[in-house]
């Protein structure tokens, strides 16, 4: 299962049906619409000439209060080694290419609204919300606005090589990556009966 891009397909989808609820944005995003929802980056979308919104993972963490769960039992006699839980942070930037300052500061900061109110009033993502790889699943992902400071937001535009731009930062958690490896057989739990002396395997 491809879970971060199952997860960045699922934050697109939710955002574009919000965007397209919106009278304002509807056209601009909807059917022949000009701006486009990527996952690239913000730089990539200048190069391009394109407008729009930046949906673009940047860093990928691991979850530390998961990192120590047990095997997964599979069964009675087989364990798994536990998934890998993850978070992931994108950073979110609106992108409008316009010859009048002021109407494309208008727009950039309608579409940030936008996605901000999104998520604010629907943290948690399951069911019809997902995408990818978790179309179908019981998964759920909640979604939560992170604040950057000074240092971690100048981090992220020097990698992008660029001069800031308005941008929020959104922390999705927990996505779990499951292992590959094979399934390891043990030897059953057994509890002892000293009364009847005899020890049987639990679940029995």
């Amino acid at each position: 299962m491809a879970v971060l891009f199952a997860t960045s397909q699922t934050l697109a989808h939710v955002v574009r049906e919000r965007l397209k609820a919106d009278a304002q944005l509807k056209l601009k995003f909807d059917g022949p619409g000009t701006m486009k929802l990527s996952l690239g980056t913000p730089k990539e979308m200048r190069d391009r000439n394109q407008e729009g919104l930046s949906i673009w993972l940047y860093r990928v963490i691991r979850d530390e209060e998961r990192l120590n769960d047990p095997p997964v039992r599979n069964g009675f006699e087989e364990i798994r080694q536990p998934p890998l839980p993850l978070r992931l942070h994108y950073l979110i930037v609106p992108i409008v290419n316009n010859v009048d300052p002021s109407a494309g500061a208008e727009m950039e900061q309608r579409i940030l609204e936008n996605v901000m109110q999104t998520f604010y009033d629907h943290p948690r993502l399951r069911g019809i919300d997902l995408r990818g790889d978790y179309d179908g699943t019981d998964a759920e992902l909640s979604v939560r606005l992170e604040s950057l400071n000074l240092e971690e937001i100048t981090r992220v535009w020097d990698t992008l090589e660029g001069s800031y731009q308005l941008s929020v930062s959104y922390e999705v958690s927990v996505v779990y990556i499951e292992s590959g490896l094979q399934l390891q057989k043990i030897s059953p739990v057994t509890v002892a009966l000293p009364e009847y002396g005899v020890s049987i395997p639990v679940g029995v």
